[in-house]
């Protein structure tokens, strides 16, 4: 059984029909940091991207097996991410420089979290708040 004290078990898997690109501009606008990117030039076979002691995984948008199953980028609804950060502000006003298109403005939630939604330019949802649920700690 997995224990709240190892490595991360869930890797969000993202497709975009520009990976090379994203991956620059999720570094820029959302302070990622690439661990590892498989390809040649603009095409993006598979990339890891960190944020802290999480990672996220991305490629280009295929028109595969696996590409069929998830869709494209932006589409068929249902796709967030959820980044818990120290200062809300802080990530809110560097999405927004960084050109994120703001769909939630900062709000204070009822249980403690600061917030706010935006999407990346290729449509997917990203939630950023102060709420930081631990795998290791009593809900």
């Amino acid at each position: 059984m997995p224990t709240a004290t190892e490595a991360p078990r869930i890797y969000p898997a993202l497709r975009y029909k520009n990976a090379a690109r994203m991956i620059d501009w999720l570094c820029d606008a959302f302070d990622f940091e690439v661990r590892a990117r498989y390809g040649e030039a603009d095409i993006v076979h598979h990339a890891e991207l960190t944020f802290g002691s999480s990672m996220i995984m991305l490629g280009m948008a295929r028109d595969d097996d696996y590409g069929k199953m998830v869709g494209e980028p932006g589409g068929g609804g249902g796709k967030s991410i959820y980044l818990a950060v120290d200062d809300a502000d802080a990530a809110y006003a560097k999405a927004k420089k960084a050109g994120a298109k703001i769909i939630q403005e900062l709000v204070d939630r009822d249980y403690g979290s600061r917030e706010f939604i935006c999407l990346d330019p290729e449509g997917n949802v990203w939630s950023f708040g102060t709420y930081w649920p631990k795998a290791g700690e009593k809900a």
